[in-house]
């Protein structure tokens, strides 16, 4: 579990709103399909696993189906972002965004923050489906998005402090810099990538993409140095106008 220290600053007066509608919606779409188990009305026992087998595979990624060229199939990676297999699942990606998502919002902008967040989990989804184009396994989750939301904290927030709890640290709560705990989060998820290999299972792969190209995107499109011709270069120790003190 991660939870975000405070930065000592006021936030918007309404909030992240993006954030909290993204979590809304994901945890809405959840309680009223099957893996829920609310709905009685999917029926129960081997009833209720093959109307989930069903609910995965029309609103989830099938890369098998995506590459068939079937004229709905390149909406799945959109549909399949707000569909979550169980609770836990839906509970660990709604916690990181949660976590991460507000102050990037707020460093974005709500509606560049919205756009961001569908795009990079399309393009994380599309990612894994292009190297497992034979997969027939449904694949859903926010993850590929949430990844993108981490890799653009890691660039916008290095140095922002973030309480963390580490089974192998008895689960003591600890701070630590942004960039130690996504950076350990990424190993992570690549050696996990590599032991899963083509096995289905977790998408690792989509971790692993969406949070490369949430990093490279804000890198380069807040972290690089303005090249404006004839400008002046900044002080030493002056920062740009706007961007945050995420110091903790």
């Amino acid at each position: 579990m991660i939870r975000k220290a405070a930065d000592g600053r006021s936030g918007t007066p309404a909030g992240p709103v993006v954030t909290y509608a993204l979590i809304g919606l994901s945890c809405l779409i959840f309680l009223i399909g099957p893996a829920s188990g609310f709905n009685r009305s999917y029926g129960a026992d081997a009833d209720l696993i093959a109307a989930q087998t069903a609910y995965f595979e029309r609103w989830g990624i099938v890369p098998a189906d995506l590459w068939r060229g079937a004229p709905l199939e390149p909406l799945t990676p959109l549909t399949a972002l707000f569909v979550h297999g169980n609770w836990l699942h839906l509970l660990g990606n709604m916690l990181f965004l949660f976590v991460f998502g507000a102050m990037t919002e707020e460093r974005m902008g709500r509606l560049h923050f919205a756009v961001f967040y569908v795009a990079t989990g399309y393009l994380a989804l599309l990612g894994y489906a292009t190297a497992h184009a034979d997969s027939t396994q449904a694949l859903v989750g926010a993850s590929g998005a949430i990844s993108g939301v981490l890799g653009a904290f890691l660039c916008l927030f290095p140095t922002a402090r973030v309480t963390s709890l580490f089974p192998f640290l008895f689960f003591l709560p600890l701070r630590f810099p942004a960039w130690a705990v996504l950076i350990f989060w990424f190993v992570l998820q690549w050696l996990a990538a590599g032991a899963a290999g083509s096995q289905p299972g977790v998408a690792y792969l989509a971790h692993l993409v969406g949070f490369a190209l949430g990093f490279l995107y804000a890198w380069a499109r807040y972290r690089r140095p303005a090249r404006v011709k004839g400008a002046a270069p900044p002080s030493e120790g002056a920062r740009p106008p706007g961007d945050p003190d995420t110091s903790g």
